[in-house]
């Protein structure tokens, strides 16, 4: 997920798609650990589109222009 495509969206979208990919960080932290996991990849990019939505509800949360 780009970060063009977080930009468009609203602050209650980004919210609630911030928690959905909580949530399925979880279940997939959960399936490591039962050892049915085979996609390790996912971990790092749920991180990194968490991190994503973090950076932009920050930016709008503090008046700060993200790129245009």
């Amino acid at each position: 997920m780009k970060a063009l495509e977080l930009r468009e969206k609203t602050t209650e979208e980004l919210t609630e798609l911030e928690g959905q990919l909580r949530d399925k960080l979880v279940r997939l932290s959960v399936a490591k650990a039962t050892q049915r996991a085979t996609n390790f990849a996912q971990f790092g990019a749920l991180r990194r589109d968490i991190a994503r939505i973090k950076t932009v509800l920050h930016e709008r949360a503090h008046g700060i222009a993200g790129e245009a």
